[in-house]
């Protein structure tokens, strides 16, 4: 079973039922649906294909809402036009639409952190701005890198702290539409505190809401104020596009060293995202170095790797994620399992006594009883070589834990009266199912009383002989 995670964006190139498919086929576990782009029936006609193929396949997959958050963006140009080095490039402080002497923005009411000496980076810092000067109408610039400046381009201010809200009027229509839809996940960006995270938390729960929050570190605040992101989030997005041009590029890779062993030691789970196999857009092999950023995040404990334009707008969406599957399950022979961290609370010390044990019995699957998916995030974070199979009660739960690192759900509704009862029941449907069989060794975690959440006390080892018992 390949244990990291594959998240795969759609887009105008596998908004398909054949492509969703394929891309399921192929070893996708997870789809982002980016809400920067499509309009709300454009997202749910997709859901709904997702759900009946997921259903036809018997193959479960999470999906997660990303929102636009405050994107800066140039407004709208009749024509691209070239800047090159030297040139000098005006900005309006009010929105209108651009032309070549004047570029606006759609929030100029950040020109007014703007100082003398600043950058300005368009088109993912492609091209690179200084600013020369700023008057009560106007910010003029010269520009350091040149390139080609089109409408809606993407506008970034690297060295400047922006106020301005992490969640916008669109936003919170999203979120609206995001829970009413039952989405597993809403990704955040641009968060830069933790009031950021939990502002987002209080609208998915005004809509009627318990969705989960993935918050996208992408901003230099955000790496400031990382500990108090993490603890409030449930999951974590190493976002590189925007991080890159928001943090001097040579920074990143240690940035998401850093941010993957963070989110590993509060069990929360992590993705690792942007450009991930970008040659692949236009070729239907990657470049070695690609290769080797894969191998490198899935060993740094990453518990998903992501997709974005190479299966939004790429030629070789389903070869993308096909190479992908290839290099997690060859790198993932050679993972440094059993992990430690301390434990500083007993469902963790109970979490690392199962992953210890199925080491020393060499278990072929340890079992984890959960009301939440608590438990089983916690087994995951030791990274143990065994499969965790978190047996859950809820649907919602179920594929909430599609996303972490070496977990299969597995849905378990009938009732026990006890602890023996459900254990039981478990066992049973397990060989049904082909996820044991009567030689396995398993081991066990588990709540007594069973059912309350929070509740996790017990390690259980069910040896072969054992299970014969239930054939």
């Amino acid at each position: 079973m390949r244990k990291t995670k594959i998240v795969a964006t759609i887009g105008p190139k596998t908004s398909s039922k054949e492509m969703l498919k394929l891309l399921i086929k192929a070893g996708v576990n997870i789809f982002r649906f980016n809400f920067s782009h499509g309009d709300h029936q454009f997202h749910r006609d997709i859901l709904h294909s997702i759900r009946e193929i997921s259903a036809e396949l018997n193959t479960p997959v999470a999906t997660i809402q990303d929102l636009c958050g405050p994107k800066i963006r140039l407004t709208d140009l009749d024509h691209p036009f070239n800047v090159h080095n030297g040139d000098k490039i005006s900005f309006s402080r009010s929105c209108n639409p651009s032309n070549t002497n004047l570029l606006s923005i759609n929030h100029p009411e950040i020109f007014k952190n703007i100082h003398i000496g600043n950058l300005i980076y368009i088109s993912d810092g492609t091209i690179q701005l200084k600013v020369l000067s700023v008057s009560e109408n106007q910010v003029e610039t010269t520009v350091l890198i040149g390139g080609v400046i089109s409408s809606r381009k993407g506008v970034s201010f690297p060295d400047v702290n922006l106020n301005i809200p992490a969640i916008t009027e669109k936003d919170i229509k999203d979120i609206e539409f995001g829970v009413k839809n039952n989405f597993d996940w809403i990704a955040v960006s641009f968060v830069k505190e933790k009031q950021d995270v939990e502002n987002t938390r209080a609208l998915i729960k005004k809509f009627g809401g318990n969705n989960l929050i993935i918050s996208k570190i992408e901003k230099h605040e955000a790496l400031a104020n990382l500990d108090d992101i993490i603890n409030v989030s449930d999951a974590i997005m190493v976002a590189r596009g925007d991080l890159g041009v928001d943090v001097p590029i040579e920074k990143v890779p240690i940035i998401q060293k850093e941010i993957i062993k963070k989110s590993n030691i509060s069990a929360k789970p992590v993705i690792t995202a942007t450009q991930m196999l970008l040659s692949m857009v236009k070729n239907d092999k990657p470049t070695r170095a690609e290769v080797s950023d894969i191998a490198n995040a899935v060993l740094d404990g990453t518990d998903a790797v992501m997709l974005s334009d190479e299966t939004t707008i790429g030629e070789y969406p389903v070869e993308a994620v096909t190479i992908m599957d290839k290099i997690i399950t060859e790198t993932e022979k050679h993972y440094p399992y059993f992990k430690t961290f301390p434990q500083t609370y007993s469902s963790a010390v109970v979490a690392f006594g199962a992953v210890t044990i199925a080491k020393e019995l060499k278990a072929e699957v340890i079992a984890v009883f959960t009301q939440t998916g608590f438990t089983a995030n916690q087994v995951a974070r030791y990274r143990p070589s065994a499969p965790i199979v978190a047996i859950v009660n809820s649907r919602e739960v179920y594929n909430n834990l599609i996303l972490t690192w070496g977990v299969k759900p597995f849905i378990l509704t009938e009732k026990g009266e006890n602890t023996e009862n459900i254990i039981t029941k478990f066992i049973k449907k397990a060989l049904k199912d082909n996820i044991i069989n009567s030689s396995s060794c398993i081991v066990i975690t588990i709540g007594s009383p069973f059912g309350n959440p929070g509740s996790t006390n017990a390690v259980r080892v069910i040896d072969k002989e054992t299970i014969k018992k239930y054939l």
